[in-house]
């Protein structure tokens, strides 16, 4: 895929480590947190730069605007997800380990990574963005969606599932993006154990123990 101005995988996700990248990661992963708590429109620039340590003015050295801010913390969380569903993906041949595993990466992102954050953004601030704002997003959504669209297909026709795929497809991540509006984590199920829960509830065909994720060494 093309790396060009303007291309989502870019505007999201930190891939340069350097120290304007890193102060840049940061501002993303505690703006998702701010928006989460208080939301987008009630989330002032002065809140989120004090968060950060930053003077308000020294946030638009690494973002042109607050909606900018908005589709890095979408983009970076779809970004996680595509980088370690590509991995898990690597390591496994078999349709069930596939499937199973990337279940696992998109769950383990919603607990412990950036998808939380990201997907509550989603579900709830997708009307502050612009339209054109709105597009850039959701190229790398439907990227992301392919790879589920392929890996569910393929289940589908090892005869691990039934029925319409891409039904499939959107009934099982439709169930685990809409945990944001009621998993707590200090509630009856530990996060790991309600991972099992889900992928036991949403895809009780495959097999016990299939697809481990995440693996050693696969995650930073």
């Amino acid at each position: 895929m093309d790396k060009r101005d303007g291309d989502p995988d870019i505007r999201g996700a930190v891939r340069d480590e350097g120290p304007d990248s890193a102060r840049r990661r940061e501002v993303i992963l505690t703006a998702g947190r701010l928006f989460r708590e208080h939301g987008y429109e009630r989330t002032t620039v002065r809140e989120l730069a004090k968060a950060v340590g930053l003077q308000s003015g020294s946030l638009f050295h690494h973002f042109r605007s607050k909606e900018e801010i908005l589709v890095a913390v979408m983009d970076n969380g779809i970004q996680e997800v595509l980088d370690h569903g590509r991995q898990a993906l690597a390591r496994y041949a078999a349709p069930a380990d596939r499937l199973a595993a990337l279940f696992r990466v998109h769950m383990w992102s919603m607990l412990h990574g950036a998808g939380g954050d990201a997907m509550n953004a989603l579900v709830y601030e997708w009307r502050s963005l612009s339209a054109q704002s709105q597009r850039g997003v959701k190229v790398l959504s439907d990227l992301y969606e392919g790879m589920w669209q392929e890996t569910v297909a393929a289940a589908v026709y090892a005869g691990l599932l039934a029925g319409d795929a891409r039904v499939i497809k959107r009934c099982v991540l439709g169930s685990m993006n809409l945990t944001v509006q009621w998993y707590r984590p200090g509630g009856r199920l530990a996060p790991d154990a309600f991972i099992e829960a889900m992928l036991q509830a949403c895809l009780p065909a495959l097999p016990a123990g299939a697809g481990k994720w995440p693996l050693a060494g696969a995650l930073p």
